[in-house]
């Protein structure tokens, strides 16, 4: 089994995902392309000790970039959505 810090990667904070906090009570992680929905709700479950409902996944592909001549373009990555059970909150999104 994969270690749950080298699933879940970075916590995403903007307005939109603080309003999907605040409303839905669902929190957005930067997460390893090759995690698959389970062992996304198993990590989440294991780092903060909270009850996952639902995992939603997208694939971001990365965009493309110039500097002068130069062409190329940033990694894809991958971004999972995680509902939580009415109740329970994670802290470090806690503004």
């Amino acid at each position: 089994m994969i270690h749950p810090r080298n699933i879940v990667i970075a916590p995403i904070i903007t307005e939109k995902s603080s309003g999907q906090v605040a409303t839905d009570n669902s929190y957005s992680f930067k997460v390893s392309i090759n995690a698959n929905k389970i062992e996304i709700a198993k990590a989440i479950e294991h780092i903060f000790a909270v009850k996952v409902l639902a995992v939603n996944t997208i694939r971001m592909t990365g965009k493309p970039k110039r500097l002068g001549k130069y062409s190329g373009k940033r990694p894809d990555w991958k971004k999972a959505i995680v509902t939580l059970r009415a109740g329970d909150r994670i802290a470090d999104f806690e503004v």
